[in-house]
């Protein structure tokens, strides 16, 4: 593997805590950023001649930490600040406060403290989603754009902004109060559950899935369940990433194959993962508050994740579900999941008049899920002339070379 390679695999993987890292130590959400990048700069010309080092993401985080340091001093400012972080650097710094000390927080976890300050009340909802995709979940502004349907540069200016203005209100490196969890939660929860999402189907590269990705939510997810066990849809965020985790073993081939989901072998599905989720589904109907949005899309996954075969699925209560889940959070995507849900159960006829109707409202335009889905309705009902064609228009809209390679092998099998 080349340095380029090697580098960008480290950063997909430890992007987040080196970032998280560096903020507890600078202050600066834009400056730690920054610092990481010349970090990786260093990197590339650096490990080309020497080779990747044991502990990449402890080299290119001490790297990050000189250039600060550097930085200081060249600013003639060695306050006490700096002494303390340089002493820690020597190894010789003392161990961590006891709980209830002076220095004690209730979130002992960097990124996680990140994200909560990522989606600080001063910043607006988007842009506390694209600052917290792109510090913590190490997605490019690319990646993000894609997954919003937005141009590049409307995305990088919320970043730009949402950096400016954590910067100008002084936001510190720490745990908010408890008080203010509340108005925080349902972002870092969307947030969370973004950063699994992209982990789970790669919008763009040459791999189907980031399984690294989805593990730093579901980890993430998992520490914010213990530290709010009185919050159902925490536990149901975290039951639906254990089901659709627990399939990882089965989604490709040992090459990278993408295998669709009818084509899995189910006894390779994580069974441990499916109890857990099962555990934590019923920890948050349990509270008695009734079912929210990730609650009914974890039902949904549990469906699948105890079916023996696609055949033997529930789909009439999934359909049921995504009703539910339709009204309750409304989304073309959701729609779209109903439409799939519904031609298993009825048949493609049904379930194409549903998509069509998405398609009239235009909100999924330029996203390749929509022709993708009715590309196979339409093969489904033997129109296979308009299926090529919906498949084709997906192919050409997907970023992720393993998608376009699936969709291509469907079109193939068309014939023709």
């Amino acid at each position: 593997m080349d340095a380029r390679r090697s580098v960008d695999a480290v950063w997909r993987i430890e992007s987040a805590r080196i970032v998280a890292t560096l903020v507890k130590m600078v202050g600066d959400v834009g400056l730690a950023e920054d610092l990481a990048q010349e970090a990786l700069v260093d990197a590339l010309s650096q490990w080309s001649e020497t080779g990747v080092p044991q502990n990449p993401g402890a080299w290119l985080t001490a790297v990050a930490k000189r250039k600060a340091i550097d930085s200081w001093r060249r600013r003639a400012r060695l306050d006490d600040r700096y002494r303390a972080i340089a002493h820690d650097l020597e190894g010789q710094a003392a161990g961590p406060d006891a709980p209830g000390g002076a220095g004690w927080e209730p979130i002992d976890d960097d990124v996680l403290r990140l994200i909560f300050i990522a989606c600080h009340p001063a910043l607006s909802q988007d842009a506390r989603v694209a600052l917290t995709l792109r510090v913590v979940g190490g997605l490019s502004t690319e990646e993000i754009a894609r997954l919003f349907l937005l141009p590049v540069a409307t995305v990088q200016q919320r970043i730009v902004r949402a950096k400016k203005t954590l910067t100008a209100a002084q936001v510190p490196f720490e745990t908010p109060e408890p008080a203010e969890w509340p108005a925080r939660l349902g972002s870092v929860e969307g947030v969370v559950y973004l950063i699994f999402t992209e982990g789970y189907a790669a919008t763009s590269g040459d791999r189907w899935m980031r399984a690294e990705l989805a593990g730093e939510a579901l980890r993430i997810g998992r520490v914010l369940a213990g530290l709010l066990p009185r919050e159902g849809e925490v536990h149901a965020l975290v039951a639906l990433m254990e089901f659709q985790a627990s399939r990882f073993g089965a989604r490709t081939t040992p090459d990278g194959t993408p295998v669709l989901l009818e084509d899995q072998d189910r006894t390779r599905w994580d069974r441990a993962q499916i109890v857990r989720g099962s555990a934590a589904l019923a920890r948050a109907d349990a509270l008695g508050r009734g079912r929210g949005p990730y609650a009914l899309q974890a039902a949904i996954a549990e469906c699948h994740a105890i079916a023996p075969s696609i055949a033997e699925t529930d789909w009439e209560r999934i359909v049921v579900l995504y009703e539910a889940l339709g009204r309750l959070a409304p989304n073309p995507v959701v729609d779209l999941n109903r439409a799939v849900a519904v031609s298993m159960a009825v048949g493609p006829a049904s379930a194409l008049r549903i998509v069509d109707e998405i398609e009239e409202a235009g909100s999924l335009r330029g996203s390749p899920l929509l022709p993708s889905v009715r590309g196979e309705l339409l093969a489904r009902l033997g129109r296979k002339d308009e299926a090529r064609s919906e498949l084709a228009t997906a192919a050409g809209l997907t970023a992720n070379e393993r998608q376009r390679a699936v969709l291509l092998g469907k079109i193939a099998a068309l014939g023709g």
